[in-house]
């Protein structure tokens, strides 16, 4: 079992706690790199989409699992991402211009949003953020002369400084590379004042604004920045799928990128990508489950039931998601054979930030 002794401020927040650490993120980035080599093309497509959806995970986290504002229309920002991209790339505008564009645009979006639901909580947030996702969903589908309607938009293949991303290595590649950029902004941001800011308000409201906190203020970055790591989330998303359409940005795609955060690990960045890991191949599990099923069985709903359940599961069982089970079953492993029946026996907590330890 390693015990760690921190004697300053500058090893608290340093990026590896230590020398095993920076030796299994070196790993995992070499087995990364490698990927193109030793997978197939369509696990490698399926890559490709967990790197996407890791980044639009990464930004619900911030907001929901970081500052404990819930949302339940990110693929709202999700659209907005994409459409930006779509459209600016049919101006012929450079691809990193355009991204940059769609981030900020939907962080613009994210600030508007967030202003009116600075007084709302709880239910009532989540309320308001379904009808910003309900609002541009009929924005795009009505809006034929901008977003085409319900003919979609087509994209063609990302131009990076006039080398054309055709393969499915190159693009996987830009995927991981802004997907490790999110993350080490986020860790960067959440070890600053303004990620204990975050904390604080998520933990209690009243006792960060006697602190000193500027709720308004703090609420609506947190808003800005998921919003923009969303955006470029759908950005890249328009661009793996080549089509978009407004049918791609429901209610039920908020509530997929919800189901992210929450069977991840909500208030952990490892959380986020977990949680993307496992939406894309859990689909992929159940296409493969419906061989196995009596001939003339009813198959369809079947992952709509599936993630139900699942969600429930975690909810009720493993609140603390993919990450907090890996915790406990690290720490099993660190202290065995000393382990106990209660030793992850749940304690009350008082501040939220205590039960994500």
């Amino acid at each position: 079992m390693r015990f760690l002794f921190k004697t300053d401020y500058d090893q608290d927040i340093r990026l590896f706690q230590h020398g095993g650490q920076m030796f299994w993120y070196g790993l995992l980035a070499v087995v990364l790199i490698a990927a193109p080599f030793l997978v197939s093309e369509y696990v490698l497509s399926q890559m490709q989409f967990v790197c996407i959806y890791a980044i639009v995970g990464l930004g619900l986290m911030l907001l929901v699992g970081y500052t404990g504002q819930i949302s339940l229309g990110h693929a709202a920002f999700l659209a907005v991402g994409a459409y930006t991209e779509a459209l600016l790339q049919s101006k012929g505008v450079p691809f990193v211009l355009s991204i940059s564009c769609a981030a900020l645009f939907a962080a613009a979006i994210g600030v508007i949003v967030g202003l009116p639901a600075l007084r709302l909580k709880g239910i009532y947030l989540a309320i308001a953020t379904l009808a910003f996702n309900v609002i541009v969903e009929e924005i795009i589908t009505r809006w034929d002369a901008v977003t085409g309607g319900s003919r979609g938009m087509h994209l063609k293949a990302v131009q990076l400084f006039g080398y054309p991303l055709t393969s499915d290595a190159s693009f996987y590649y830009l995927c991981l590379a802004l997907t490790a950029l999110a993350c080490l902004a986020l860790i960067n941001i959440l070890r600053s004042p303004t990620g204990r800011a975050f904390v604080a308000i998520r933990d209690s409201e009243i006792s960060a604004s006697c602190m000193g906190v500027n709720l308004a203020k703090y609420k609506t970055m947190s808003f800005a920045l998921s919003a923009a790591l969303t955006g470029v989330g759908g950005a890249l998303y328009a661009h793996k799928v080549a089509f978009i359409t407004p049918e791609q940005f429901t209610l039920l795609t908020s509530i997929e990128l919800v189901t992210i955060v929450i069977i991840g690990g909500i208030g952990s960045l490892h959380g986020a990508v977990l949680g993307a890991a496992f939406i894309i191949v859990l689909p992929q599990l159940i296409s493969m489950a419906k061989d196995f099923l009596p001939e003339g069985a009813p198959a369809a709903g079947v992952q709509s039931v599936v993630f139900g359940l699942i969600l429930i599961t975690f909810i009720i069982f493993e609140p603390l998601g993919l990450y907090g089970r890996w915790i406990k079953i690290r720490t099993y492993f660190q202290v065995f054979p000393f382990y106990r029946r209660g030793t992850f026996q749940r304690q009350r907590a008082y501040l939220k930030s205590e039960r994500l330890r």
